[in-house]
């Protein structure tokens, strides 16, 4: 994709992500927003993937480990084809496919359960264990937060990453410095991300988180015995003015006229 279709194509998801989160009063919009781009990068550039057989045996893998920022997986999944795009609009609610945190037992294209902050990469690192095991050519891609980062089970999984040479496995983080209650240095200081997985002996790449062309050069830079690590230093809330860098928006939805205000800013109209 060029750049003036990936940015079109970045403002079309997030106004479903605000669609979604609307209509079902509840979701994580400020963290659905920031990962955009690292997703259009995985599913549109880089990922070996086929909506018409998702179950593919050498597809590539993805893990949400940031499970609450779901409905952008959701959005880019049924962008692709794996289900109406009209399902969005259950997202939440009761029957509906699309739970509030990514499950591979009702959604088609997800290939990991996740929820609890840290078990997502974790699981990721098993994968990418297996595929070795198994001397499969699938790559897998686990995207976490900065805030999860604080979780024990992320640095129990470098380590392990780091240990079997996992060069199937990639981990980006989302690093656009907020949790849900407040600036991680406030909460908990995660340091340098990057000197962390360099120490943990990663092969590691830093990115502006919202440059397809750049998040798509580092995921197919070639790399050799070691996992890769990419550092996409993004903005929480990306795309709404009044949402950019502003924890609250963590895990709330917008009201009617938040709404109607944001989606005129992403080009959309809607009644008011």
């Amino acid at each position: 994709m060029n750049c003036e279709i990936q940015q079109e194509k970045a403002r079309q998801l997030r106004a479903d992500i605000l669609k979604m989160l609307y209509l079902c009063q509840s979701g994580h919009p400020g963290g659905s927003l920031s990962c955009v781009e690292i997703l259009l990068a995985l599913y549109y550039n880089s990922m070996k993937i086929d909506p018409k057989n998702p179950q593919m045996a050498d597809r590539d893998r993805f893990v949400l480990s940031k499970g609450h920022a779901c409905p952008a997986l959701y959005a880019v999944l049924a962008d692709r084809g794996f289900f109406p795009r009209e399902d969005l609009w259950t997202l939440r609610q009761y029957g509906s496919h699309l739970q509030g945190h990514p499950d591979m037992r009702k959604t088609v294209g997800v290939d990991c359960n996740t929820g609890s902050l840290g078990q997502g990469v974790s699981i990721a690192t098993g994968m990418a264990m297996a595929a070795k095991y198994a001397k499969a050519d699938y790559k897998v891609y686990a995207l976490i937060g900065d805030g999860e980062m604080q979780e024990g089970l992320v640095w129990e999984a470098a380590m392990a990453a780091a240990h079997y040479r996992l060069d199937n496995l990639t981990v980006l983080l989302d690093f656009n410095h907020l949790q849900i209650d407040g600036s991680n240095d406030e909460v908990m200081g995660v340091g340098s991300p990057m000197a962390k997985y360099e120490s943990f002996g990663f092969e590691c790449f830093r990115v502006n988180g919202h440059d397809v062309d750049a998040i798509t050069q580092a995921l197919k830079a070639s790399v050799f015995g070691k996992p890769k690590f990419i550092c996409c230093d993004t903005h929480k809330g990306q795309g709404v003015s009044f949402m950019v860098d502003q924890f609250g928006w963590h895990g709330k939805a917008p009201n009617k006229d938040q709404y109607v205000a944001a989606m005129k800013e992403l080009g959309v109209e809607v009644d008011g």
